[in-house]
């Protein structure tokens, strides 16, 4: 009898057992996909979008070694639970980067400010110098309306970067100084053609 009991004990501890890793870990499935999201918000995608989309990998090859785990008889979800855990372990490291980067970006897009000013003042002086015949006038009207665009551009981009979107603001500058360089060179041309004659 009391050979039976305890056999009777240990399959149900084992039952339960099993109970217990074929339960889909759904709280560490949450955990993560917060995970991603907080670095979402934090603009990991747009910073470090290598390591975010490598970590939006995993958490899909995760859910999909779930799924086929689900479907089995007897289900452990230990491995997915372990990589789990390590895409939310990673948020501190991958926020560090993405703030470093972030900085990095804000840097290099002051220096862009800086060399789209330069060359906006430089072409100015340039225009000044241009062959003003009456093709020289058409084309310099012309290249006022670019600079004009550009300019406005580069204020929209001031206003990205003021308020925190550094990578917007430094695509956008970036646009306009191939701008400003391509009217720079035109301009140049002109002005040797001029010297030349």
């Amino acid at each position: 009898m009391k050979r039976k009991n305890l056999m009777g004990l240990v399959s149900l501890m084992i039952l339960l057992f099993l109970a217990g890793c074929g339960k889909v870990p759904q709280d560490k499935i949450d955990a993560a996909k917060a995970t991603i999201e907080t670095l979402r918000a934090a603009e990991a995608d747009v910073y470090v979008p290598e390591e975010f989309a490598n970590l939006e990998n995993q958490m899909k090859t995760i859910m999909a070694s779930i799924e086929t785990e689900n479907s089995k008889t007897f289900k452990n979800f230990k491995e997915q639970i372990v990589q789990l855990e390590n895409i939310v372990a990673s948020t501190g490291e991958i926020i560090e980067n993405t703030s470093e980067a972030k900085e990095v970006v804000r840097g290099e897009t002051e220096g862009l400010f800086e060399q789209v000013k330069s060359v906006l003042v430089e072409n100015k002086d340039l225009m000044a110098k241009a062959p003003k015949g009456k093709e020289g006038a058409a084309v310099l009207e012309e290249m006022r309306s670019e600079i004009a665009i550009i300019e406005t551009s580069v204020a929209e981009a001031h206003s990205m970067f003021e308020n925190g979107n550094y990578k917007a603001a430094s695509d956008k500058v970036k646009a306009a100084i191939e701008g400003v360089q391509s009217i720079n060179t035109e301009l140049q041309e002109a002005i040797a053609k001029i010297k030349r004659r």
